[in-house]
């Protein structure tokens, strides 16, 4: 039976999460959710929520506060009610979920079999020895009645239960190895001069809520971060979003350089792979789009579940990128193309991304 207070809990985070589902673009366009992530839960400001609070008397009467008071101090008290702003502190597997439901994300179907295998514990057994921590109490009372009916010792007018050592049951833990798939993230983004802090910005806010998303989905992942201008380079996640470049822009140094991370360390037979590249949409020739057209083609897309460009618009960028991809490789379902003009489109960008269920 569920207590009142486990009732009144339930209902806060049922209210806590429809005010989240109600904000979710704002607080998502905002970016103020992401510095805590990585302690795998999140504070979020919910002054919507009203806070509980006792009223004395009726306020006819003078009572403490009242009075003529000290004009000696300088300034006015205010008229109005203050705002009551409560942080309430989310897991990031329930901001996945409330993600998932808003956007009416599928679940991924990894592909290809399960490649690693994990140990999980479940107290599903029961022995004769253990912790009294552990003691099983219907075990132990069954046996305890079984004992004393078969001695005669069991009185229905006075049915008293007395355990003694032998009836005595504890739990016990099985380990059972179960198949699990796992996943790599590689994340790209272009650090050429063309492209902001603006734009480094809505790369971040829409890299963090793609990540919590994919790790609800898989329970071991792996992130890669790699940045490009002219070349490209694989990068710890600081340096991956606070880099800045003054040079030119040639994307397929970063596709080149995504490939031979997927072949050394990341086999397409054991691993699900999400490669996400974000630019402003510039390159610096014709010849070097096909180059990437032609190695996503033949090699990169084959090797993922998913292959996802984002363009991020800015004040430099020609924006042409995504255009020929998608008159280079129509119909590719591995390969996802969205263009992101400001925050208020991170949404609809990670719903374009993740909505396939792949």
């Amino acid at each position: 039976m569920i207590g009142p207070i486990e009732k009144d809990q339930r209902r806060f985070r049922q209210i806590v999460h429809g005010t989240i589902r109600r904000d979710l673009k704002r607080y998502v366009s905002s970016g103020d959710l992401i510095g805590g992530g990585e302690r795998g839960a999140v504070s979020i400001p919910v002054p919507q929520i009203d806070l509980p609070h006792f009223t004395f008397g009726s306020g006819d009467g003078v009572g403490r506060g009242d009075g003529e008071g000290d004009e000696s101090q300088p300034g006015e008290a205010g008229e109005d009610e203050g705002q009551h702003i409560l942080e309430v502190e989310v897991g990031l597997d329930e901001l996945a979920k409330i993600l998932g439901e808003e956007l009416e994300l599928p679940d991924i179907r990894p592909r290809g079999e399960a490649s690693i295998t994990a140990e999980h514990q479940r107290w599903s057994g029961i022995r004769r020895v253990g912790p009294e921590s552990l003691r099983h109490f219907k075990r132990t009372y069954r046996e305890a009645l079984k004992r004393q009916i078969a001695a005669g010792l069991y009185d229905p007018a006075k049915p008293v239960i007395i355990p003694v050592r032998d009836d005595r049951r504890y739990r016990s833990s099985q380990v059972r190895r179960k198949p699990e798939s796992r996943a790599v993230i590689i994340h790209m983004m272009d650090v050429s001069g063309s492209m902001g802090t603006e734009q480094k910005e809505i790369v971040r806010i829409e890299a963090f809520w793609i990540d919590t998303w994919l790790r609800h989905q898989y329970k071991s992942i792996e992130t890669v971060y790699i940045v490009h201008d002219a070349v490209a380079r694989e990068v710890s996640q600081h340096d991956f979003y606070h880099l800045r470049e003054s040079g030119g822009t040639k994307i397929s140094s970063a596709y080149q350089l995504c490939l031979e991370v997927m072949k050394s360390r990341f086999g397409s037979g054991e691993w699900n792979i999400y490669p996400f590249h974000f630019s402003d949409g510039d390159n610096w020739s014709s010849k070097d789009t096909s180059t990437c057209v032609d190695m996503l083609r033949s090699e990169v897309l084959p090797r993922c579940n998913l292959f996802c460009y984002g363009q991020v618009r800015s004040a430099y960028g020609s924006g042409q990128f995504k255009r020929d991809l998608d008159q280079s490789l129509p119909g590719e379902e591995r390969l996802v193309t969205s263009a992101i003009a400001d925050r208020e489109g991170i949404l609809a960008s990670i719903r374009d991304f993740l909505g396939k269920g792949r």
